[in-house]
């Protein structure tokens, strides 16, 4: 009864088109005034106890510094160093693209703000180059995913203030399964241009030129060495790392490129900080929700749902998957890792998973649902850029989201894709 009162109530909510934040924080509301479990102050208790994190910090930082680097000319320059590598190939658009965002994800830390970063400037590209409009809207949407996978992630900052989890090692342990991300991108996208007969950029291959792009890209390129470099060699934390972040932004743009204006930073303040205003409060009402889903042992009975389903735990790690796609579809994202996280881990963990590869994996579940109606933030954005209905756009997108799903089945159960790096560096810091 308990689970019925307050998933009903945020269903309802949702159905009345209540934001995300506001809708969690009213069915919690709703829930104890029928009840009376609780009194009313501790849902403003704990949405401020919950909001004052130290590792929640690095949030807006990442959203600053990814505001400032776009606006310094760094997301240009990365477009001109992967064309330069990769551009001549059959589909060297789709590649550069795909290349692009992996880079720019090393930014923004955001799948949306990577969308519109380089889909901007790489999807007119590619309609005048005689891609179809079609592809090159699903194409942006798809590689954007890659803005919450390649570290730094907010997502992965989200989580790890969920569940305890080591910031640190989720951004290393997002490499593997991003590469793995964007090559399959791009197995399919070749496939498609071939099909299609969507060229490269006309250019042969030329040695000066990839060493002038990347010359000039090279302040780019620096961003996740200082970022996890300073990380794992015991500088600084993720958090002032976002700080050192916003601080490299700012004297990349004003001094190496000199791209960046006082009217850029201003809107890069703006802009940023409406954004963490609204993943603040859904910080702060979900981990209260979670909270109160404790109390109620919603949890458990969650758990020992799962786990009665079957003793296999690829069975149970195939519903896990299932229900995070499902739920990514109709949720936002650190909306849902804050309530799922610290309950889907204790069923993960029975499965044999340590708590930064089943982090990882959530994120990347979740990051399908960037390019799954309805919500579909992603394709949304795609839409904005590419002038492509919705609807047309969401068919064009079912190969790509098809491939990633098989992604994540290789992420699920390949332990190493994930681990490797995390135990490397835990393995050489303890020696």
């Amino acid at each position: 009864m308990d689970a019925v009162l307050i998933f009903g109530a945020f269903a309802l909510f949702i159905f009345l088109n209540v934001p995300i934040g506001i809708a969690i924080g009213l069915s919690v509301v709703s829930y104890l005034m029928i009840t009376d479990i609780q009194p009313l102050m501790f849902v403003a208790t704990n949405m401020f106890t919950s909001c004052d994190s130290f590792p929640l910090m690095a949030i807006p930082f990442f959203m600053l510094a990814g505001a400032l680097m776009e606006g310094g000319g760094l997301s240009r320059r990365l477009i001109d160093m992967a064309d330069a590598w990769v551009g001549h190939f059959t589909g060297g658009f789709a590649i550069v693209t795909i290349v692009t965002c992996t880079f720019f994800g090393a930014i923004s830390g955001s799948a949306p703000a990577t969308v519109a970063a380089i889909g901007s400037i790489m999807v007119p590209a590619m309609i005048a180059r005689g891609y179809s409009r079609t592809f090159a809207g699903a194409l942006i949407a798809a590689s954007g995913c890659l803005g919450v996978i390649v570290p730094p992630s907010i997502p992965m900052v989200i989580y790890g203030v969920a569940t305890g989890a080591s910031v640190g090692n989720l951004f290393v342990g997002g490499f593997g399964p991003a590469l793995i991300f964007a090559a399959a991108l791009i197995l399919l996208s070749i496939q498609i241009c071939r099909k299609n007969g969507f060229l490269g950029n006309g250019r042969k291959f030329s040695f000066k030129r990839v060493f002038d792009t990347t010359k000039d890209g090279i302040w780019a390129l620096l961003v996740p060495v200082i970022i996890l470099g300073g990380i794992y060699g015991g500088y600084f934390t993720p958090t002032e790392a976002a700080v050192v972040a916003v601080v490299y932004g700012l004297f990349a743009g004003l001094v190496v490129y000199k791209e960046l204006t006082w009217t850029k930073i201003v809107e890069s303040l703006t802009s940023s900080s409406v954004t963490v205003g609204t993943v603040l409060i859904i910080v702060g009402t979900g981990t209260t929700l979670a909270r109160v889903l404790t109390i109620a042992r919603i949890p458990d009975l969650i758990v020992d749902g799962i786990m009665s389903v079957s003793d296999s735990p690829i069975v149970i790690l195939l519903l896990l998957n299932l229900l995070l796609l499902v739920v990514g579809m109709v949720m936002e994202t650190l909306a849902a890792i804050m309530i799922l996280g610290p309950i889907l881990y204790p069923v993960a963990e029975a499965c044999g998973m340590n708590m930064v590869w089943f982090g990882v994996l959530m994120v990347v579940n979740l990051a399908v649902g960037f390019i799954t109606p309805p919500v579909g933030v992603n394709l949304f954005v795609a839409t904005g850029i590419s002038g492509v209905p919705f609807e047309k756009l969401s068919k064009q997108i079912i190969p790509f989201v098809l491939v990633l799903i098989v992604v994540l089945l290789i992420i699920t159960f390949v332990e190493p894709i994930t681990m490797f790096l995390p135990n490397l560096m835990n393995n050489s810091a303890g020696m």
